[in-house]
């Protein structure tokens, strides 16, 4: 029997029992990794860090001819076949909910968004809550003002008690009305309208003496008051809150959305709803702007982030307050054809141009 050879092993290596030099670390590059490793975790936290920001995003549009939104009684109604879209903007940010330092950089470089310190959004010293509750109510206000401009542009008288709601200082007005008055008269001639006075205001010069007739509880009086204003609009430094008798039952269901900037949208839609034209006649046109009683087309905040978000939803057109036109100047997306209106009698006269296809001459920002 052959006796088992071990196996044969491999040659030592001749660096097998050598020492292993290791190269010394330098001071200089211990210093140099801490203050990466800082470095980064500084970032980290500062991207974590509460600031005084708020940003605007493009928000959500609602088409205000959808069936449900708006609800009209007492009047015929008419079908449509375009939309009429009420743009808005969504805040991150604000009393109770700061914007971290991540979030203020990616605004920064987006731009669709803006960045801007709180205050210049909120009002300061209000809560989240309070915040809400006067954008409801601003909504609620924006939702009846809408109704008798939009009343009124069609034909309809509309009834209003015009109550004072108090006085600009340092006009005419201060300490003549009080809150609570209700004006009555405007030169010796009825006022039943929240159009009568405006009527009346249109033929007076800023700066002409009027009288107006009051009722102060249960005192009838006049008043004399002199206008003011510094173009050709006679104005006469009162706050007034109609209650309206309005003809026509109209109710506005939206959710989640606040604020007075949609009421331009509102007026087109309900005049759209009431009148036998289909003034869209297919178009997807968008929007913006306050509306006033008496059919002023208003400014609004973050015209901006609204375009995008009219352009996103499958708008062409786009109504602007001729008042924002600065804004809207180099923030145009591709796509989006804006028209600038003053009034409610222009925005719907846009509105019946571009359903036409005849919206290429209407005025713009540029």
């Amino acid at each position: 029997m052959r006796d088992r050879q071990p196996a044969p092993q491999p040659d030592p290596s001749p660096f097998d029992d050598a020492p292993v030099a290791v190269a010394p670390i330098s001071r200089r590059t211990v210093t140099l990794g801490v203050s990466l490793l800082a470095t980064a975790v500084l970032a980290a936290v500062a991207l974590v860090v509460p600031t005084p920001y708020a940003m605007r995003s493009p928000g959500p549009t609602e088409d205000t001819l959808q069936r449900n939104l708006i609800q009209i009684e007492g009047a015929r109604t008419y079908e449509s076949t375009g939309e009429l879209r009420l743009t808005t903007v969504s805040v991150l940010g604000g009393p109770g909910y700061p914007m971290l330092s991540g979030q203020v950089i990616q605004g920064w470089l987006d731009p669709k968004r803006s960045v801007l310190p709180v205050e210049a959004i909120f009002p300061e010293a209000t809560t989240q809550e309070q915040q809400k509750e006067l954008s409801q109510a601003e909504m609620v206000s924006s939702q009846e003002s809408a109704t008798a401009a939009a009343l009124t542009e069609i034909g309809y008288d509309v009834p209003a008690v015009l109550d004072v709601a108090g006085t600009e200082p340092g006009s005419g007005a201060e300490g003549k009305l009080s809150e609570g008055d209700v004006i009555v008269e405007f030169q010796g001639e009825p006022v039943g309208t929240y159009a009568d006075l405006i009527d009346g205001l249109a033929e007076t010069n800023p700066g002409d003496d009027v009288t107006l007739g009051v009722q102060r509880g249960k005192r009838a009086m006049d008043v004399d008051i002199t206008t003011s204003g510094n173009g050709e609009r006679a104005v006469l430094g009162v706050f007034i809150d109609p209650r309206y008798d309005f003809p026509v039952d109209v109710s506005i269901e939206i959710e989640n959305i606040g604020g007075p900037s949609a009421g331009t949208m509102f007026a087109l839609g309900i005049i759209d709803k009431l009148t036998a034209e289909d003034e869209a006649n297919g178009k997807v046109i968008a929007g913006t702007g306050t509306m006033s009683p008496e059919g002023t087309v208003g400014p609004i905040g973050g015209i901006e982030q609204k375009l995008y978000g009219a352009v996103r939803d499958g708008a062409k057109w786009f109504l602007a307050p001729a008042d924002n036109c600065a804004q809207v100047v180099g923030n145009v997306p591709a796509g989006l054809n804006v028209v600038k209106v003053s009034t409610l009698a222009e925005a719907r006269d846009a509105v019946e141009q571009i359903g036409r296809d005849e919206g290429s001459d209407l005025p713009t920002c540029s």
